[in-house]
């Protein structure tokens, strides 16, 4: 068997000499290994994409099985980090021995964390999906970084109008002046107490932010913050004394998406490490067929996804 095989990239001209911005391969199944508390790390299947630039005008196409190897060897082994990434883009601009010089890689996984109750011992897991697009051109580095928080919302306007509801009824129930506290409590706690409930909505927070350097955050750690900075995140295994601890919580959080917008905006605004941010909320109605949505960014000016 003859080992000089043909290679048409290198050896045929090309018909219409023109460079390229981008060439390369996208859905590639890779397993990464992301950094958790610790020394913990957690094993997750990623689908990559995978670019360098066509900048020599004649070449007829790029050598695009070496970004499939270098992709394997370096993301498939190591451990999930900024240096990582850079030491990828370095290597697949090098495999194009001259033909590039700037590269892209992007990573969509679902990163699954362990969640404990709010007042019991249970426990449960919860999914985010996460993105992560870091791109070389000339040598200088930017990171994009994507991640979707879920959360619950609690309208401020069906809260208000459920607690006028239930003043009203209990006006109508208790005719004098003065009410026994044991009479109210147990009528409280009856089915006819049950006179009106505010209504709440799965909901969104859609992220993306802007990074300079070599550094990527701390995917649990930068949930968990965000999470806090809404108020009130999804859970998982629950009892009832989770369950009430829940409602008391989105009760303290009563919030139309314009709210759980602001308080992002004003964390995000806060971060000095961030080039640039773009979000979008989106509150799953449950008294409507529609989404309540409200949209903020930095510096962008069309207000498009970065």
């Amino acid at each position: 068997m003859s080992i000089n095989l043909p290679d048409v990239t290198s050896s045929e001209n090309v018909a219409s000499a023109a460079p390229l911005k981008w060439v390369g391969m996208e859905g590639i199944a890779v397993p990464i290994q992301v950094p958790l508390t610790g020394h913990e790390t957690a094993n997750v299947s990623a689908k990559t994409d995978v670019f360098v630039s066509l900048d020599k005008r004649n070449a007829k196409g790029i050598h695009m099985s070496r970004l499939f190897i270098k992709l394997n060897d370096i993301l498939g082994v190591e451990l999930l980090s900024g240096e990582t990434l850079t030491r990828l883009l370095n290597e697949l601009i090098a495999s194009q021995e001259g033909l590039s010089q700037g590269a892209k890689v992007n990573l969509d996984f679902e990163l699954t964390l362990h969640k404990k109750a709010l007042l019991s011992n249970e426990f449960g897991y919860q999914s985010y999906p996460i993105g992560i697009s870091k791109q070389q051109i000339n040598e200088k580095m930017l990171t994009v970084v994507s991640l979707t928080i879920p959360y619950s919302s609690t309208c401020p306007c069906s809260s208000a109008l459920s607690q006028q509801a239930l003043s009203d009824a209990i006006a109508e129930r208790f005719s004098g002046d003065v009410i026994s506290k044991g009479e109210l409590s147990q009528w409280l706690t009856s089915t006819g107490g049950a006179v009106a409930t505010p209504h709440s909505q799965r909901s969104y927070a859609y992220i993306k932010l802007t990074l300079d350097g070599d550094t990527l955050p701390h995917f649990p750690e930068l949930i968990t913050e965000l999470e806090g900075v809404i108020g009130t995140p999804v859970q998982t295994a629950v009892k009832r004394q989770d369950e009430q601890a829940f409602a008391k919580l989105n009760a303290e959080n009563l919030m139309f998406c314009e709210d759980a917008a602001r308080r992002l905006k004003r964390a995000l605004e806060n971060d000095k490490g961030l080039l640039d941010y773009w979000f979008k909320v989106e509150h799953q109605e449950s008294l409507h067929a529609h989404n309540a949505v409200a949209i903020d960014f930095k510096d962008k000016e069309d207000g498009q996804s970065i």
